[in-house]
């Protein structure tokens, strides 16, 4: 290459340089122009918002150690495990949960709408059948005496209203009836006048002798002593109780006879305690019996006995059935159906839906488009798996009824860290002050003291 070649080129690539360098500061003053705002423009701005959006994370965080907050995404430093991202929320927000479609529906989340009904529309329970303890007859001796003929031999004998039970001869009855029958004659052929009184004195003492108003009608009518009695069933129904056989001798008063009527027969309910409140006397019940499916049995609550059973919690309900054709009989056992009585509409929730913490109780409300809110709740009686609410709660609501603990843990770790972000207004270490008067100083120690420091 020649001398004249080789500063051509020298003086070439000097032009390029030059020109580079210039067009790289203009491009540079020109962006600063852009980027760097005057002192009078950046005081001209509004404030930039210290909380981001929705979309915009405030800070990440470690789920087991929330308060601790980094300012990039990662690994966390305490957990091998992702840093969590925390978005801008405002006050009313606080504790809900926003949950995707496709997490929704990995999760199986369900719901239910809030209704309005009568809890329980019958409570079902078991029991068995027993006597009407207050459909009972008993059947005394009414003097003292022998007891000549039995009729009936047996318990749970069945026996028919009148029917003779048993024949005794009373030797006390002898006495008074011919008493009253000398009387009688006395009176007949005398003629004296004040004998009447006689008379009633006689019928007096045999009524005292236990003798019944129509047996001193016969024996008048007669004129024969009666020296035993008859004893006969005052109801229809089954033999109780047998309390004598023959040649026994009876005392006055002694039950011999308990006749026990199948009329009316009462069951004995074992009725679940959560579901007691809802009954009350007066409710109707209906019975059906194994031994009988075709038939249905009919009656109502007598009474709610004030005792539960410890082992299975339970009332018992005494229930008053009807037993048309003497087909129920004690011990036999019954399921029965009990409407409540006069049960008003309350707020119903399905049970499964109600979070037991120990110190409250939460459902958690869906309120559309993947947001979820925890609600308190106040829960009333359960039945049928159905919960009442008394509050916290509204009508067409809808409520999760699975996946619900998932949600509710998520909404109180948001709502605590939102809490933990917030500055905080107590001191560290309060101080407190008081007021008071000195009412008294007391000398004489120190003059003691002065005393004992004299040489």
């Amino acid at each position: 290459m020649s001398a004249r070649t080789t500063v051509f080129v020298v003086l070439l690539a000097g032009l390029i340089g030059a020109g580079g360098y210039g067009v790289y500061q203009l491009g540079l003053r020109q962006g600063l122009r852009e980027t760097v705002p005057t002192a009078t423009e950046d005081m001209a701005k509004p404030a930039a918002p210290l909380v981001a959006d929705q979309k915009t994370p405030l800070y990440w965080y470690d789920p087991m150690f929330p308060q601790q907050k980094f300012d990039k995404p990662g690994k966390s430093p305490f957990m091998d495990m992702q840093l969590v991202p925390m978005y801008g929320s405002a006050g009313p927000d606080e504790g809900k949960v926003t949950v995707s479609p496709r997490l929704e529906q990995n999760l199986g989340v369900r719901t239910a709408r809030v209704t309005r009904g009568v809890l329980g529309a019958a409570v079902e329970a078991v029991g068995s059948i027993a006597y009407n303890e207050r459909d009972v007859e008993l059947v005394q001796a009414r003097a003292n005496g022998f007891v000549e003929k039995l009729y009936v031999r047996a318990p749970l004998d069945a026996v028919k209203k009148g029917q003779a039970l048993a024949a005794l001869y009373i030797p006390e009855w002898v006495a008074v009836q011919e008493e009253f029958l000398a009387a009688k004659r006395l009176a007949a052929h005398s003629g004296i006048d004040g004998l009447g009184s006689l008379l009633d004195g006689a019928r007096q003492r045999m009524r005292l002798a236990g003798m019944l108003d129509e047996q001193i009608t016969r024996l008048e009518a007669s004129g024969r002593v009666q020296a035993r009695a008859l004893l006969t069933a005052p109801r229809a129904g089954v033999i109780g109780e047998l309390s004598t056989r023959e040649g026994m001798t009876v005392m006055t008063g002694a039950p011999l006879f308990r006749i026990n009527s199948l009329t009316t027969v009462w069951v004995n309910a074992e009725v679940p305690e959560s579901e007691a409140a809802w009954l009350a006397p007066g409710s109707l019940a209906v019975a059906h019996a194994a031994a009988f499916p075709d038939q249905t049995f009919r009656g109502k609550v007598e009474a709610l006995l004030p005792e539960v059973d410890l082992a299975t919690r339970t009332l018992k309900a005494r229930i008053e059935l009807n037993n048309p054709g003497q087909r129920l009989v004690p011990g036999m056992f019954v399921t029965v159906s009990i409407a409540p009585l006069n049960a008003a509409p309350v707020l119903l929730v399905p049970t499964e839906a109600v979070i037991e913490t120990g110190q409250r109780r939460v459902v958690i409300v869906a309120e559309g488009n993947g947001r979820f809110a925890p609600a308190d709740v106040d829960v009333g009686a359960e039945a049928n798996g159905q919960s009442e609410i008394r509050s916290g709660l509204k009508a067409e609501q809808q409520v999760v009824i699975s996946g619900q603990f998932l949600i509710d843990s998520e909404a109180s770790l948001k709502a605590t860290v939102s809490r933990m972000a917030e500055p905080s207004t107590t001191s560290v270490n309060p101080s407190h002050q008081g007021n008071g008067v000195v009412k008294k100083i007391e000398t004489d120690s120190m003059q003691d003291g002065a005393k004992g420091r004299q040489p």
